[in-house]
């Protein structure tokens, strides 16, 4: 089995992705902790980027130009073992995934939409990149097969703390490496 918290620089990075409540920070960090690796959230690097909170940058951008700003930012990360947490909408972006994809593997936090929905509310405050008049529900259905698709494996971090899906995708990364 492959020692992941080697030093070395050539290792990969492993994003996360799923809707906003499925612990993708949470996971991130333990994940990180666990590999002895950076732990980057792109919707900070987003903050930082615009200089204002993510509500404010999606109340200020609208929707489609908010996913598109996400897109370009992601599409230009440079890292190395690192572990990603990204927001829930990365996956609108073609060029945004297929560089996460490009960084290493990719995993789906899915959790069940009654626990996203208990953890998000209505997602206000949160910068959620929703259409006026979509519901969370409505949010969940259309992006759940756009996570399974950008995916190499989902984890259920609705039915599992954040420390047991840590370990859980540090066991996978394990062996699956050379």
């Amino acid at each position: 089995m492959a020692d992941l918290t080697t030093q070395s620089t050539d290792l990969p990075c492993v994003t996360l992705i799923g809707m906003a409540g499925a612990g993708k920070s949470t996971v991130g960090r333990a994940l990180a902790l666990r590999l002895g690796w950076a732990h980057l959230d792109t919707d900070h690097v987003i903050e930082a980027d615009l200089g204002r909170p993510l509500q404010d940058v999606f109340d200020g951008l609208g929707r489609e130009a908010f996913i598109r700003t996400e897109e370009r930012i992601v599409s230009g990360l440079r890292l190395k073992r690192c572990v990603i947490s990204t927001g829930g909408s990365v996956v609108y972006g073609p060029a945004a995934v297929a560089r996460l994809r490009a960084l290493g593997p990719v995993v789906h936090l899915h959790a069940a939409l009654d626990v996203v929905a208990r953890r998000v509310g209505a997602g206000q405050g949160r910068g959620l990149a929703i259409a006026p008049g979509q519901t969370i529900a409505d949010l969940y259905n259309e992006r759940r097969a756009l996570y399974e698709a950008a995916a190499d494996l989902t984890v259920d971090s609705g039915a599992l703390a954040p420390d047991d899906c840590a370990g859980a995708i540090a066991d996978w990364l394990a062996r699956r490496e050379p």
